[in-house]
C-alpha cells in the first residue's frame, strides 16, 4: 500500500513519534540522550519550531511540536539526519538508525492537547525506567521535568503548557501535576497511536458504537481529532495538491502574472526582483508571493526564485500577510 503524504502547514500540532530500526535502540547512554537534546534545542530554536512535550526511551522517541514558518519536513529531516550521522560516527556502525519514516499526526489542539501532553511525559513511567510519579519529576529525559520546574531550557515551551491549566504559574503547576497523576492508570491508550478511524473518533467505544448502528465515520492515519477536524484537514490538503499540481503544468504561469503585476503598478521587472523597497515594489512582491504560495502552490523556494529574493524571506512575507489578513 504506497504512504500516504504528509499533512503540514506552518503552525500546525504535531504529535511525532521515532522508532529505531527492527526495534533498536537509538540511545544507548546519556551522552546519546544529551546529543539528541542539544540538537533537538538548536533547530527548534532557528526555526521556530515550538515544543511542547517531549520523552526519550531507549528505542523510540516522543515529540509535541507546533511547525514553524518552514513547515514539519525540514525540521525533522534537520533534526534526524544530524543524530544518526553523529550516533553512526559515535558508536562505529553504517546504515540507517530510524524505522522508515518518523510518524506524524497532526492534532486538533482544542480536543487533544492536554491529552497528549500527559501521554507523553508519562512515557519513561509507563516503560518502568522510572518507578513513581516522584521520580518522573526528576526525569531528565522528558519535558515534564521543565514544566515541574526542576530543569529549565530556553525551547521548550512549557509556558505555553501551564498557561492552558491555569492563569498563576504555581497553581497552574499543581493542576497539572494531579493531571499527570491522574492518567497513570489509564495504561498506554491506543487510541492516541493506533489506526486512523479510532484516532478521529476519540476511543474504541465510540468505534464500536458506531460499527454496532452502522454507521460510518471518517477516519485518517495521519490526523487526531474530532470528524469535522479530519475532514476539514483532508480538505485543505486536497486543495493544496490540486493547486501545487495545477501550477506545475504551468510552469510559465508565474512568470507572466509577475510580468503583468510590474505592469499593473508601473514598476520594472528588476525592480521588484533586486529587492526594490520603494513605491509599490514591496506591495507588489507581498501580493505576488502570498498567491503564488498559497493560492497557486509553488514552492518556497520556486516562489523566491520568482521574486529574486531569499526563501527566508517569502516566509516572513507570508507571516506579515497572514497577520495583517487577519486583523
Amino acid at each position: 500500500m504506497p504512504r500516504q503524504a504528509r499533512l503540514d502547514a506552518a503552525g500546525t500540532l504535531h504529535h511525532i513519534i521515532l522508532r529505531g530500526i527492527e526495534q533498536r535502540q537509538i540511545f544507548d547512554d546519556d551522552r546519546d540522550r544529551e546529543r539528541f537534546v542539544t540538537r533537538l534545542a538548536q533547530i527548534a530554536l532557528e526555526t521556530k519550531t515550538k515544543v511542547y512535550a517531549w520523552s526519550l526511551l531507549p528505542n523510540h522517541a516522543h515529540l509535541l511540536i507546533r511547525s514553524g514558518p518552514q513547515g514539519l519536513a525540514k525540521f525533522m529531516r534537520r533534526l534526524l539526519t544530524g543524530y544518526a550521522q553523529e550516533y553512526n560516527r559515535r558508536h562505529k556502525r553504517y546504515g540507517h538508525l530510524f524505522q522508515n519514516r518518523y510518524k506524524s499526526i497532526v492534532c486538533d489542539e482544542e480536543v487533544y492537547f492536554h491529552e497528549l501532553v500527559r501521554y507523553i511525559h508519562l512515557n519513561p513511567l509507563r516503560a518502568g525506567l522510572v518507578p513513581n510519579l516522584g521520580q518522573l519529576d526528576r526525569y531528565p529525559w522528558s519535558g515534564h521535568t521543565v514544566i515541574m520546574g526542576k530543569m529549565k531550557n530556553s525551547w521548550q515551551d512549557a509556558d505555553y503548557v501551564l498557561s492552558s491549566f491555569g492563569r498563576k504559574a504555581g497553581q497552574a503547576r499543581k493542576i497539572y501535576h494531579q493531571y499527570i497523576g491522574d492518567g497513570i492508570e489509564q495504561g498506554r491508550r491506543p487510541e492516541l497511536v493506533g489506526g486512523g478511524l479510532i484516532r478521529s473518533l476519540g476511543d474504541w467505544s465510540a468505534v464500536r458504537s458506531l460499527r454496532h448502528s452502522g454507521q460510518e465515520a471518517l477516519g485518517d492515519a495521519r490526523i487526531l481529532g474530532t470528524d469535522d477536524f479530519v475532514e476539514r484537514m483532508l480538505e485543505e490538503a486536497d486543495q493544496n495538491s490540486k493547486r501545487l499540481f495545477s501550477s506545475r503544468l504551468r510552469g510559465k504561469e508565474g512568470q507572466r502574472l509577475i510580468e503583468e503585476r510590474c505592469r499593473r503598478a508601473g514598476i520594472s521587472i528588476a525592480e521588484l526582483q533586486t529587492g526594490s523597497r520603494r513605491g509599490e515594489a514591496p506591495k507588489v512582491r507581498s501580493d505576488l508571493a502570498w498567491e503564488l504560495v498559497k493560492e497557486r502552490g509553488l514552492p518556497l523556494a520556486e516562489t523566491a526564485r520568482h521574486l529574486g529574493v531569499s526563501t527566508s524571506a517569502i516566509s516572513q512575507i507570508l507571516i506579515r500577510k497572514a497577520k495583517s489578513l487577519s486583523t
